[in-house]
């Protein structure tokens, strides 16, 4: 069985893209969830969740982090077309399923990740899915 993958969009209250944006990622990872892909995600509002934030600099949205266990599988800026999030999301999966190698990432993205990882095994995630 694959591992969950986490999808933290990191946003802001004020954001109006993001608030936009949020019905399009739903629509997304409900399309992976019918196919039997367990995604969650996670809102992640850079004002109000600075410490969990970390040093990770988010130049636009929306920003996107992509995680399964603490293992970064993307994390950077996208488009906020359906589409766009679709092709990350269908090669995750696939990657995750063919237990791929992924490349090296920043370490306050790696840090984002870890805090991610330890607030999901709390059991104190903020997601919606």
């Amino acid at each position: 069985m694959s591992p969950d993958i986490h999808v933290a969009c990191l946003c802001a209250a004020w954001c109006r893209l993001c608030e936009e944006y949020a019905a399009v990622i739903d629509t997304v990872v409900a399309s992976f969830q019918a196919e039997g892909v367990s995604l969650q995600v996670h809102w992640v509002d850079i004002e109000d969740e600075a410490d969990f934030v970390g040093e990770v600099e988010v130049e636009t949205f929306p920003t996107i982090i992509i995680v399964t266990g603490n293992v970064v599988r993307f994390a950077g800026p996208v488009t906020p077309q359906a589409s766009t999030l679709n092709r990350l999301l269908r090669a995750t999966a696939l990657g995750v399923s063919a237990n791929a190698p992924v490349a090296a990432v920043a370490p306050e993205i790696q840090a984002f990740a870890d805090r991610l990882a330890r607030r999901v095994d709390s059991g104190h995630a903020r997601s919606s899915s």
